[in-house]
């Protein structure tokens, strides 16, 4: 069975990851252990997000400095309103914090509430 092109498009993506998704999957990937798998550039309705816990239906995406500019965070609000019309919440973290582990967790933990 052939792939879908958003398949074959989150495979390309997560084989050029950016240091800030990196590390955000490195981090991320500890909450298996507590019950929450999360996938890395999923395809959800047409769109590839960064990140996805399917059990929580939760979407974060890592924002660097491009996302500043006001025609991208237009496009990003378009976008993220067609996921959430999909019954996902979704959480935007800046390229920064996504360098951080602990803050990083912190915040997807406060999220998913759990400890």
């Amino acid at each position: 069975m052939p792939r879908s092109p958003d398949t074959h498009r989150a495979r390309k993506l997560r084989q050029s990851a950016n240091t800030p998704e990196q590390k955000a999957w490195a981090a991320l990937r500890t909450l298996r252990d507590q019950g929450y798998p999360v996938r890395r550039q999923h395809p959800i309705g047409g769109y590839v997000v960064d990140f996805a816990i399917i059990r929580a239906k939760l979407v974060m995406e890592i924002d660097g400095s491009i996302h500043n500019l006001e025609s991208v965070r237009l496009t990003d609000a378009a976008r993220q309103g067609e996921i959430e019309k999909l019954g996902w919440r979704v959480i935007r973290v800046d390229a920064e914090t996504a360098l951080s582990a602990d803050h990083l967790l912190a915040i997807i933990c406060a999220e998913l509430g759990i400890d």
